[in-house]
């Protein structure tokens, strides 16, 4: 009769269940991960998402490919804290790492990230100073390497360019290749993973200096046990035939540990674009 008792009363509790709690227990393993757009939409999806359902399986974690149309609108949703891990340049760590509070865990190992001005192939460019005056394309004002290390490139230079933001890496290369503008800024890994039909009709002109690479960056909700083992699956990926062929896609040799201190070096530029963090 107890164990009818107490059955019964389970029984009326589970009936009680509001309907989405067990939807909300299973979300629990779902991790959103932005990715920064610095290339379509469409692009990022086909390049991102075969290596999200890889860490997937390597840590039973339903890991949600994420973007934005545009940076801008990614940074707003940066500073809102809707994702859960983000992809994000190193700029972007240094604000929104301090509201609302991503922390850095992962980055592309054996490379630095350097920003590149592009030109048509055909033009013959010697200096900087021949681009005085004109108008070049920028994804946006606050993408790192490709628009505030090329800006203040020519800063540094006494040249004089008038930035034009088109939205994207992608867009600024095929700006430059359709003649809209003379010179783009970009980075390499983008460059690489243009179609050759548009690659082949550039060339890097030049190249500014190197910092640590894009980080990606946790939201302080997620608990430090999930991101350890996402961590764990990103720095093994270059020990499988499997792993190794997703991060070629995207133009890694690898992924290593990153932590905060090493992004002293951005903070120290002063960039002072975004105004969406606390001070």
């Amino acid at each position: 009769m107890i164990r009818i008792a107490l059955l019964s009363v389970l029984f009326v509790l589970t009936s009680l269940t509001p309907p989405g709690a067990a939807l909300a227990a299973d979300e629990g393993k779902r991790i959103t991960v932005g990715i920064v757009p610095q290339q379509s939409a469409t692009r990022l999806a086909i390049l991102w998402t075969p290596i999200l359902r890889h860490l997937s399986e390597q840590t039973g974690y339903t890991l949600e490919f994420k973007t934005a149309r545009d940076i801008p609108t990614f940074e707003k949703r940066l500073a809102e804290g809707e994702y859960d891990i983000a992809y994000m340049n190193p700029y972007h760590y240094t604000v929104f790492g301090r509201d609302p509070g991503y922390r850095a865990f992962a980055a592309e190992k054996d490379r630095l990230l350097t920003g590149i001005v592009v030109v048509p192939k055909d033009k013959e460019y010697k200096e900087l100073a021949e681009l005085n005056g004109k108008t070049i394309a920028l994804p946006a004002p606050a993408a790192f390497a490709a628009s505030v290390l090329v800006h203040a490139m020519f800063t540094d230079a006494d040249v004089n360019v008038e930035p034009k933001y088109v939205a994207s890496h992608d867009s600024v290369y095929r700006a430059v290749v359709q003649g809209l503008y003379p010179a783009g800024g970009g980075v390499i890994r983008t460059y690489n993973n243009l179609d050759a039909e548009i690659r082949d009709q550039l060339k890097i002109a030049w190249k500014t200096k190197s910092y640590t690479p894009h980080p990606f960056a946790a939201h302080p909700r997620v608990p430090r046990e999930v991101i350890e083992r996402i961590e764990q699956a990103m720095l093994a990926m270059d020990q499988s035939e499997a792993g190794k062929s997703l991060l070629t896609s995207i133009n890694f040799k690898g992924l290593r540990q990153v932590r905060d201190a090493e992004y002293d070096s951005v903070r120290a530029l002063r960039i002072g674009v975004l105004k969406t963090a606390k001070p």
